[in-house]
């Protein structure tokens, strides 16, 4: 049984014939041969082009040195440390063991001060050591007062001897008497 077919109508195109005229593709019907010499061409086409840019991209900044806006957009790249380490040198043997303690120095208790502010109350044996002082004078224009007590109780006949200074000045001072001053420069002992 042999099947025709009929002629074409007017309107259509002759068979073999796509929507475009003769020669062109007409879909389902198109010989597997042409669609894959279409893909290898354009794959081979596609293949080139990118390395093509890529060469492009990598070769000049290379030998020009100068930096590409893809380099810049690419961000930092990596690099490579390579760190060689020597061969640990051998420790020393130990043979003989020696115990040594340590004895702490002695220190001295810290005694009563020698110089000291000229702001404050100063317990003399104690705070201060006995014996004679000097000022340069007072810190301010008000003066330096200082003043010899008997104790602490800031009574009026608790005082010994007190003195208002302009200018430089010297107090003697003796073991178990309190000694207050305001107002003045450093005391230092001169004897």
């Amino acid at each position: 049984m042999t099947f025709h077919q009929p002629p074409p109508l007017p309107d259509q195109p002759p068979q073999g014939a796509g929507p475009f005229g003769l020669g062109a593709p007409t879909g389902p019907g198109r010989p597997a041969g042409d669609r894959r010499r279409w893909l290898k061409y354009g794959g081979v086409a596609l293949v080139s082009l990118l390395i093509g840019v890529g060469i492009g991209t990598s070769g000049g900044s290379a030998e020009s040195g100068e930096a590409t806006a893809a380099d810049t957009k690419a961000g930092p790249r990596p690099t490579a440390t390579v760190t060689e380490t020597a061969d640990p040198e051998p420790a020393p043997t130990v043979t003989e063991t020696e115990t040594v303690t340590a004895r702490p120095k002695k220190t001295e208790k810290p005694g009563p001060a020698t110089t000291f502010s000229g702001e404050g109350e100063y317990l003399v044996g104690e705070d201060i050591k006995a014996g004679t002082y000097k000022t340069a004078g007072a810190e301010d224009e008000f003066g330096c007062y200082w003043e010899r007590a008997s104790d602490a109780s800031g009574e009026f006949e608790s005082i010994i001897a007190n003195n208002n200074l302009d200018g430089p000045g010297r107090v003697t001072l003796d073991k178990g008497e309190y000694f207050k001053t305001n107002r003045c420069q450093e005391w230092k002992r001169v004897g």
